[in-house]
């Protein structure tokens, strides 16, 4: 089973428990069939066409689900994602969890797309962090990606990511540095968090590959991404908006990562309507 599959699996136990859909067993017969547009009432960037499709799949084979507009795609406010026809039981089960999940995942896309639009040009990158939903960490970062984002590390597990308590526990950076590529190697991803100039100095000294730039203002950035030069990969984090995320993307760095793409994205208003 692919952790997507258990994703959805999860979300509709949690929906139907163990007796089921009982509004729609009460109200609708067995052989009763419909069909149905998946709309978008909003503007933004489509992500989870797949993932909806999965949904009513796993619920029922016999759904037929047609897609018209596919992840990355922009659209406006009615908009037909996709159509639906079937078993009319079948669609209603899996309705609320197939919209939540697209929703939310074309939520995230949106958000992300709005920031990448704002920093086009300076050859940046907006990246997302390890702030997901929990559960959802592989639909949140598919959708990043729909938006034109990058992914940071997938989990603890994929690369090194040392910050202040790390630092405060090993010593210092160097020494942390240190131990963390003597344990991980050559291959793996190793990050240093800092939060000023003295701190840059110190992983500068070091193998580092990449150095985050915590909460600093633009003008202490720009200093930062001077001193950095080529050395190592620069991101900077903290502080950033739709209306900030241009001047700090101007002052050079590499990467901007930002968590509230994934941890604070409204949903796209996503609905589904019967036909007549």
């Amino acid at each position: 089973m692919s952790r997507v599959d258990e994703v959805i699996r999860r979300a509709l136990e949690e929906d139907l428990d163990e007796a089921g859909d009982v509004t729609t067993q009460a109200v609708i017969p067995t052989a009763t069939r419909a069909s149905g547009d998946i709309v978008s009432r909003s503007a933004g960037v489509v992500a989870g066409v797949s993932v909806a499709r999965r949904v009513f799949e796993l619920v029922d084979p016999d759904v037929r689900f047609e897609v018209f507009v596919g992840d990355r795609d922009r659209v406006e406010s009615g908009t037909v994602i996709a159509t639906v026809a079937g078993p009319a039981r079948s669609i209603l089960t899996a309705e609320r969890t197939a919209l939540n999940l697209m929703g939310r995942m074309s939520g995230v896309a949106t958000e992300t797309a709005r920031l990448v639009a704002e920093v086009e040009g300076t050859g940046v990158s907006i990246s997302d962090t390890r702030k997901t939903m929990p559960g959802l960490r592989e639909l949140d970062k598919e959708a990043v990606r729909a938006g034109g984002g990058i992914n940071h590390r997938m989990g603890l597990f994929d690369a090194v990511m040392i910050k202040d308590n790390h630092i405060a526990a090993a010593g210092d950076i160097e020494r942390a540095v240190a131990q963390a590529r003597h344990a991980v190697g050559p291959d793996v991803m190793v990050e240093v968090e800092v939060e000023d100039l003295d701190q840059l100095e110190a992983v500068l000294r070091t193998d580092a590959d990449r150095v985050l730039l915590d909460n600093m203002d633009v003008a202490t950035l720009r200093q930062a991404v001077e001193l950095a030069g080529d050395e190592i990969v620069t991101e900077a984090s903290g502080g950033v908006t739709l209306e900030t995320v241009r001047e700090i993307a101007e002052t050079g760095v590499d990467i901007i990562s930002v968590g509230w793409i994934t941890h604070s994205a409204p949903q796209l208003d996503i609905g589904l309507d019967f036909s007549p």
